[in-house]
């Protein structure tokens, strides 16, 4: 079954470099990023992973957590985090699920239904399972992306996303296009004119009866 937006994240049992965790319970009262590999030492994927590890301390600011999976024993993990840290000059600094068996692919509809794990799968063979899913506090599916394997993600835009989507949780705003940090927002349709005014007094600007920006809120 396919995964949307605002369905409730599938919890799952995995083995990971970090050891066993239960999904649910590993998030707690956190946001989480799970992003997915279609195998180990892969030269798009190590890039990958070498970046969001820089990226993770700016994770840990917004209260999210990273976990990362791959299509390959936890053992093949620990040497390929070897040649991370060489190559991209970081090293992994977050857990990383073991999905041999095609449990987690299969939850997360990344992969078909009937595919079997086991050895020998190439990245080809897994090549639908580059997908990046922001799950909230609440155990909500927030946000999913997935990539081809020829292209490298862009954790830059995964960022500004949850920026974006922790901002419209607590302010109950939207964003506009390629909005950053500090832009100003938009008011829902939802929110009339009159309780806008009583949230916002120091005022807004009506481009048109449903499109109303306001300054970000603090």
């Amino acid at each position: 079954m396919a995964i949307r937006i605002g369905d409730e994240a599938p919890d799952f049992t995995a083995e990971t470099t970090e050891g066993t965790i239960r999904f649910h319970e590993w998030i707690g009262d956190k946001w989480a990023i799970l992003f997915s590999h279609p195998k180990d030492f892969t030269p798009v994927c190590t890039t990958e992973l070498g970046y969001m590890a820089k990226l993770k301390p700016e994770f840990d600011k917004r209260d999210t957590k990273v976990i990362g999976l791959s299509i390959d024993p936890v053992t093949n993990h620990s040497q390929w985090a070897k040649d991370i840290e060489e190559t991209q000059g970081t090293a992994v600094n977050y857990p990383m699920i073991g999905d041999a068996d095609l449990n987690v692919a299969k939850l997360y509809d990344m992969i078909h239904p009937n595919a079997s794990g086991g050895s020998p799968r190439t990245a080809n063979d897994n090549a639908t399972i580059r997908a990046v899913f922001i799950v909230g506090p609440d155990k909500k599916v927030k946000a999913t992306f997935t990539y081809p394997m020829s292209a490298g993600r862009n954790f830059d835009e995964v960022l500004r996303l949850l920026d974006a989507l922790q901002l419209n949780a607590k302010h109950t705003v939207a964003t506009p296009v390629n909005w950053k940090p500090g832009d100003d927002v938009i008011i829902p349709t939802s929110v009339s004119d009159e309780d806008a005014k009583k949230k916002y007094p120091d005022g807004f600007k009506t481009l048109k009866p449903y499109l109303r920006t306001v300054a970000q809120p603090k």
